[in-house]
């Protein structure tokens, strides 16, 4: 199976979803949007003008299904009608405060031949078909790490308190200054750390080198991080957002609350006990394996939808859709 990928941004989790497709054997062709996204600033008009040609390029090519990931790259995929449409939505996109885009995103998702949703905490937000499928996470590469181990390589010290805040302070809806106000009440001997701009393969050091994680977001389709920090067996404290309940149900210590007195007091009691969390024993499908196993069943089902299997698919002679 061929399938041509549709991004804006590329993301881990974007990254992981892509490995774990071609180890199904699915042949994966990558095309960006030009120019660089950053939260709650996508890339400018001009940037999408110059990728549509490329899109309607690309698509004239051996592909059986296009896959928009986003859903401001819903207008790109159905642009050509000749193949079936994959969408998903990753939360920013259909829970967005901008009107426009999460009214495309239902749009998108309205007309596509499949929906994905990474978190069963989206569904309320979308009155159409679709299927549930977590984005996993590389359980290799997030892993317990010494904690002494983890400090050396970040840079802190081996015998300090650390929560960190796993995001940049910049962006509102992952509301800093709530984790400010938390941390300080744990006393002058704990510090919050923040992070903006690490690369991936650094992550789980930080993670590791933390006693706990705290997320303090207003809104959240995941968080990610949540189960980043759980593969590390790292406690994570949360607001009541996204799938953090429902993942962090079993995992201990771990404290999910949108109670601030009830967050300090999580803190406190796992800052005490020094110890590492239960998340990779008992969190199941953490790996990339089931998510690359159940997007290439939604794949399946998308072209007997259009009644093609993957041998079907438009050759390159197909006629130019400019």
């Amino acid at each position: 199976m061929k399938v041509l990928q549709l991004y804006n941004t590329t993301r881990s989790f974007l990254e992981g979803q892509i490995d774990a497709l071609e180890s199904q054997g699915v042949e994966c062709t990558r095309v960006s949007v030009p120019g660089q996204y950053e939260p709650g600033s996508p890339q400018s008009v001009s940037e999408y003008a110059r990728y549509y040609p490329k899109v309607l390029k690309e698509t004239t090519g051996e592909y059986d299904l296009v896959h928009a990931n986003y859903g401001l790259l819903t207008p790109f995929a159905l642009a050509q009608p000749t193949r079936p449409v994959v969408l998903t939505l990753w939360g920013t996109d259909l829970m967005s405060d901008r009107t426009w885009l999460s009214e495309l995103s239902r749009f998108g998702a309205r007309h596509a031949d499949a929906v994905v949703l990474p978190s069963r905490a989206m569904a309320s937000e979308l009155p159409y078909d679709h299927t549930v499928v977590p984005f996993g996470i590389d359980t290799e590469q997030f892993r317990p790490i010494p904690r002494r181990e983890a400090r050396a390589r970040v840079g802190w010290d081996p015998d300090g308190q650390y929560v960190l805040f796993p995001y940049s302070p910049e962006r509102p809806e992952k509301d800093f200054p709530r984790a400010r106000r938390i941390v300080d009440q744990l006393g002058a001997d704990v510090e919050l750390k923040q992070i903006k701009d690490v690369p991936h393969d650094r992550m789980p050091y930080y993670l590791n080198a933390s006693d706990a994680v705290l997320i303090t977001s207003t809104r959240e389709s995941g968080p990610m991080i949540l189960k980043e920090a759980a593969a590390c067996n790292v406690p994570v404290v949360s607001t009541d957002v996204g799938f953090a309940r429902r993942t962090l149900a079993d995992v201990h210590p771990s404290v999910v609350s949108d109670d601030d007195p009830e967050l300090v007091s999580g803190l406190v009691d796992i800052l005490r006990g020094q110890t590492r969390s239960n998340g990779r024993e008992v969190l199941d499908g953490l790996g990339l394996d089931t998510m690359g196993e159940r997007l290439a069943e939604v794949y399946r089902r998308a072209l007997e939808k259009r009644g093609r299997s993957p041998h079907d698919s438009p050759s390159r002679n197909a006629p130019d859709l400019g």
